[in-house]
């Protein structure tokens, strides 16, 4: 984008386009105004809702309600103007392009967010919570995104800079003003830079939950052909999503569906496996080795009535994560060691349900992403550099060097130090209308 585009009056569709009760068409920019002026019926006014007709020329587009929001006081900082409309698909759109007709262009990717921070309404560690609250899976995850939406995470980078901050004054006063100012206590130095750096560590000691809270987990059902992986899909999803037949093969790919249980879980239905000849059940089979490869957890069925064998399937998953299941329980059987099971009665069902929440770990203060995870790492490792410096009493100006440099980490976190590669790569992800 150059820095033309980046003082244009954009607009953008901000709703997900489908059939739905409301519509919103968001326009940001100095133009903004004046183009709801142009299309408008009602009143256009600061900090005021208008209700009237969008129309072109003498054509009425919709009946609609206007939200008029002036600079400084918006999202992005900007005048901005979101018409609220009927939430049909061709509703929107013909407003849209009366929008762009009378003076706006096509938002980029993320373009509102972006002048929000652009505009220092947010941090970048605030915008890429918008991100992450647009595209949480799980109630728990839209809560710590909130969180650091509000300022969380910047609160607390806030309070290291600080700290970091002061101790560089005392260093660089020391050294600018020797006669004046005698150089900071070297336990002094180091007392702080291990504070810092233990306060840092305590979020990055967040990252793995973090991943899991975003990402969420992979729960593979793995067993012979017709031993109740698909009866057993369906009834952890309390749905009937995969086929059931007493035939053995009946499915031929790995079926998915994700679960809210605290963090994103996808549960996969996977092809019995089996030696056959039969091409498209091979590939199928083929599949499940490889979802089974790939899965944070394995659901290995059998048959309770024919009991546990280390068979050629257990070979493949044995020392990956799993949990022995029965299936079948509600059939005359021999008792084993693993969880039994019935599609049934519904018999062991929460058992498992409580055992894949087991492996919930995001009960996390701090909540990052893999480019701050990156940052705090930086910072932490500038820090170790200054602190076993300052414990061989080594000249403070050199230590101030990794000290300026643990604090630019920082700073690239919310963005007061950032390149237009990074900056782009950020609200590319984003989507049209945010």
């Amino acid at each position: 984008m150059n820095v033309t585009q980046e003082f244009d009056t954009i607009a953008a569709i901000a709703t997900p386009l489908g059939t739905g009760g409301v519509g919103v068409i968001r326009i940001s920019g100095e133009k903004s105004f004046d183009i709801a002026k142009k299309i408008f019926t009602g009143k256009i006014a600061p900090a005021r809702i208008s209700h009237g007709q969008i129309k072109d020329n003498e054509i009425i587009l919709d009946e609609v309600i206007v939200l008029t929001f002036k600079n400084p006081h918006s999202f992005t900082g900007e005048d901005v103007i979101e018409i609220q409309c009927h939430g049909g698909v061709n509703v929107v759109r013909n407003i849209l392009d009366l929008v762009l007709k009378s003076g706006a262009r096509m938002a980029e990717r993320g373009e509102f967010t972006k002048r929000a921070f652009l505009n220092k309404k947010l941090d970048l560690s605030q915008a890429e919570a918008v991100a992450d609250l647009i595209h949480a899976q799980t109630r728990n995850f839209a809560i710590q995104s909130a969180k650091n939406l509000s300022g969380f995470l910047a609160q607390k980078i806030g309070d290291i800079k600080k700290q970091l901050f002061d101790v560089l004054s005392k260093i660089t006063a020391g050294i600018d003003f020797p006669d004046e100012v005698e150089e900071p206590d070297y336990d002094y130095l180091i007392s702080e830079f291990e504070n810092a750096k233990n306060e840092i560590e305590k979020i990055l000691s967040c990252a793995k939950s973090s991943d899991i809270m975003r990402q969420g987990i992979k729960v593979a059902i793995v067993g012979e052909p017709n031993v109740g992986k698909s009866s057993l899909f369906n009834k952890l999803l309390n749905t009937e999503r995969a086929i059931v037949t007493d035939i053995a093969g009946t499915t031929r790919d790995v079926i998915k569906e994700t679960l809210d249980m605290g963090l994103a879980v996808t549960l996969i239905d996977t092809a019995g496996i089996r030696a056959t000849n039969e091409k498209v059940e091979e590939i199928g089979i083929e599949y499940s080795k490889q979802t089974a490869d790939e899965a944070d957890l394995i659901l290995y069925l059998f048959d309770a009535q024919k009991g546990f064998e280390d068979n050629e399937i257990y070979e493949l998953i044995k020392n990956k994560n799993h949990i022995k299941i029965a299936a079948k329980s509600d059939l005359p059987h021999k008792k084993t060691d693993a969880i039994e099971v019935s599609s049934i009665t519904g018999e062991g069902i929460d058992l498992i349900k409580d055992k894949i929440k087991e492996l919930n770990t995001t009960d996390t203060e701090f909540v990052t992403n893999k480019r701050q995870e990156d940052c705090l790492r930086n910072c932490s490792n500038y820090l170790e550099n200054a602190l076993s410096a300052a414990k061989r009493n080594e000249l403070q100006d050199l230590i101030s060097i990794d000290l300026k440099s643990a604090l630019l980490s920082l700073d690239e976190i919310t963005g007061e130090v950032i390149t237009d590669e990074i900056l782009n790569n950020i609200f590319d992800n984003f989507c049209i209308g945010k």
